[in-house]
Formats: C-alpha cells, sequence, structure tokens
C-alpha cells in the first residue's frame, strides 16, 4: 500500500515508519508543525512537535530511505485543541488535548489530506492493535503491552477513519524492545525521553497559561448545600478533585480536608466537600461514537468496562443509549463500582474485553452520594403574653 507515516521526532513513530517499509509498504514520512513559534525547543520530556523533533523525524526517515515532508497544520491545531481547550476550561470542564489532537488533528485533518493525496493508510506509533474480524468488519482492541497501551487516546476514531490507520507497534511485547530496534536501526531517538504533559504549555503551568487567555474573576466557594465558604480568584484554576490552594480558612464541621467537586462558570462559583463525595456512580455525554461497529441495539443496556484516563484501571459497567430530557441521546455508563473524582469534559472510553467499543465526552456526573438536606433551625417560640392584673 502508498502509506503516509506520521512522524512526530520520536523514538515509536520513527520505528513504526520503518516497520512500515520492513513490510513492503511505499511509506512518505510526514511531520506535522503544528506551532509557528520557531524558536520553540522542547525541554527534556516536556513539549512536542518542535523544531528539534522535527530535525530528528528527518534524521531518521533519511536513514530509512523514504521521502520526508513538514506540513503546517497550525492553524487548525490553534482552532481545533486549543481554543477548544480554552473554551472548555471556561466552560468549566476538563478537557483531554491529546484526545482531540487525535481526533481532529492526526486522524482528521492528516488523514483527509493524505486520503485527497492518494494514500492507503495512516501509519502513527500508537500502542494499540487492529484486528478484522470473519465479516471484514475492523476493531480496535488493546496493545499487547498494556503498561504502555495507548487505545484509551485513540477511542475518539471512527469506523471510517479505522479503515485507514495502521499501529506497527500494537503487537510489541515492551516499550524497551522499540527502544532497542531504534538503536540497531541507528536512530539517534533511541533514548529520547517520551513526551508528557501539555504540549503548547511546555512549561507545565496551565493555571498561569489559562490566565492569562481567560482572565481571572473572584466568585464564591460554596459546600454543597449552598452555604458560603470563601472566595477565589478565578475558577478556571480549579479541577474536580483538587484539594490544595482552596484557602478557605474555616475548618469544616468534621474536621476532615474538603476537595472540589464541582466548578460552575456560568455563576462563576465553585462547590467543594469531603472527598467521598468526589464517588460517581453514573456518567454520561452526548458526544458520543463507536470505534467499529456499534453494540447489536445499544438502546438496550449492555455490559462492558470503562476507563476514564489514560492510564487508569478499567472498571466493570452496564452502559446504554437513552434519550435526555431535551430529546437527545446520549450515552450512559453506570459503573459497578463507584468512580473516583471524574470531571465534565473527561474522554470515558467503553470497552468490551480488549476491544475499544467507543467513547463520549462527559457532559454530566451524578455522585454516589447525596448532597445533604439541610435541617431547618426551628424559630423560637414567643414568650406567652403577660396574664391581665385586674386592680
Amino acid at each position: 500500500m502508498r502509506v503516509l507515516a506520521a512522524m512526530s521526532g520520536g523514538v515509536d513513530s520513527a520505528v513504526a515508519a520503518a516497520r512500515a517499509v520492513d513490510a513492503g509498504h511505499d511509506v512518505v514520512g510526514v511531520h506535522l508543525a503544528l506551532s509557528r513559534m520557531p524558536g520553540t525547543l522542547r525541554t527534556g520530556s516536556r513539549g512536542c512537535c518542535t523544531i528539534e523533533d522535527s530535525m530528528d523525524a528527518q534524521r531518521a526517515a533519511n536513514l530509512i530511505g523514504i521521502p520526508y515532508y513538514v506540513w503546517d497544520f497550525s492553524e487548525r491545531f490553534k482552532a481545533d485543541v486549543v481554543d477548544d481547550f480554552i473554551a472548555e476550561y471556561s466552560a468549566g470542564r476538563t478537557p483531554n488535548p491529546c484526545m482531540r489532537c487525535n481526533e481532529r488533528i492526526k486522524f482528521s485533518a492528516l488523514l483527509e489530506k493524505a486520503v485527497s493525496l492518494g494514500f492507503d493508510a495512516v501509519v502513527t506509533g500508537h500502542y494499540a492493535s487492529i484486528t478484522t474480524d470473519a465479516a471484514g468488519n475492523r476493531e480496535l482492541h488493546r496493545a499487547a503491552a498494556w503498561a504502555k497501551d495507548q487505545s484509551y487516546v485513540l477511542g475518539v476514531l471512527t469506523t471510517e477513519q479505522l479503515a485507514y490507520a495502521m499501529f506497527p507497534l500494537g503487537a510489541t511485547p515492551s516499550k524497551a524492545e522499540v527502544r532497542a530496534e531504534a538503536a540497531e536501526r541507528g536512530f539517534s531517538v533511541a533514548s529520547k525521553p517520551d513526551s508528557h504533559d501539555i504540549c503548547f504549555i511546555p512549561d507545565g503551568d496551565t493555571r498561569g497559561w489559562l490566565a492569562e487567555r481567560v482572565g481571572a474573576a473572584t466568585g464564591d466557594i460554596l459546600d454543597r448545600t449552598g452555604a458560603k465558604l470563601g472566595e477565589h480568584e478565578g475558577a478556571h484554576a480549579y479541577t474536580v478533585g483538587q484539594r490544595r490552594g482552596l484557602q478557605i480558612g474555616t475548618p469544616a464541621a468534621d474536621g476532615k480536608p474538603r476537595f472540589v467537586l464541582e466548578v460552575r462558570p456560568k455563576d462563576n462559583t465553585v462547590v467543594v466537600g469531603p472527598k467521598e463525595a468526589l464517588d460517581i456512580a453514573e456518567i454520561a455525554g452526548s458526544r458520543f461514537t463507536w470505534a467499529g461497529l456499534p453494540p447489536i441495539n445499544s438502546h438496550m443496556p449492555f455490559e462492558c468496562e470503562v476507563q476514564i484516563r489514560a492510564h487508569a484501571d478499567p472498571v466493570p459497567a452496564t452502559a446504554v443509549v437513552s434519550t435526555d430530557a431535551a430529546g437527545a441521546e446520549e450515552l450512559v455508563v453506570t459503573p459497578h463500582l463507584p468512580l473516583n473524582g471524574v470531571a465534565p469534559g473527561q474522554t470515558a472510553v467503553v470497552y468490551v474485553g480488549t476491544r475499544v467499543l467507543g467513547q463520549c465526552t462527559i457532559d454530566r456526573t451524578v455522585s454516589a452520594v447525596p448532597v445533604p438536606v439541610p435541617v431547618p433551625v426551628p424559630a423560637p417560640e414567643a414568650a406567652p403574653a403577660p396574664e391581665a392584673v385586674s386592680v
């Protein structure tokens, strides 16, 4: 096949491209320039898609012996990932920019361009596997190395996108084996650190970065009953599950620490409460997709596992597509055991065994701990009127 290899400048994408060549495909390498800041350089494992990364990718492509290009996707990246990140935080949600990048850049914008240029598939260095069932339907599955499995961040892929996806590292037992192979091939990136954190915030100061773009407005910190406990200097600086930095001052009645339970941007308030109130009994999202064939009848409850973070353990659950109060369909997932610290904006990926069935962006959550109902304090009885005294 004629294959486009997305080369980030890391060890995984370099080895994936080389394996595609070994498999006999006609491979072209491409690096996505996602920022127009020419002076941007990565710092250790922080950041990605920098000038340094593009040079690393080119060196690997030269050794493999494939054509190499740099495509400028900076405008699309800003609109679909960076601006979306700001908008989601402004709406009180906790977005995952890596999910949006996979969804809207690597497997939407890149794939659209690749197909228009006549490529049959896009190769990436993700650790995930694609299988085909007896009827020829493609399925997305976990990688062989669960410790490195990246199927969660690929859960946004649709059936149409899976038809063009290729993951040569899916069956590799470990990352160490990939690094050893890169060293044997002479790749300079064999020992390059994996990137982490948000690529467009390379210093890791998400709070400061958001403050510059969203602004800070003072608002109230409330408990679950609506009572005011203090004030904050900007709701964007708080995330569900946060404990430190609340600066409430007055201790809780039971003396236990409080945690952020909810961020409400419409009235610029932050709701805090006990740790146990972070347990979530139900999640739901209207923005859901299926990776391959959907369930035979998704409107009937079906057993599955749900994963809410890239490195979280999957939790047994029941899922169903139902209609919300506004008449829109949503994917509702009820874990058999409560999930902890889930925030709207996160992505819930649904599995059946090792197969990625689909995903949803979480719109709402239901706490496993009911909100306490304030006990009304009876008004003091009025003193009886003095008896009349006859004179």
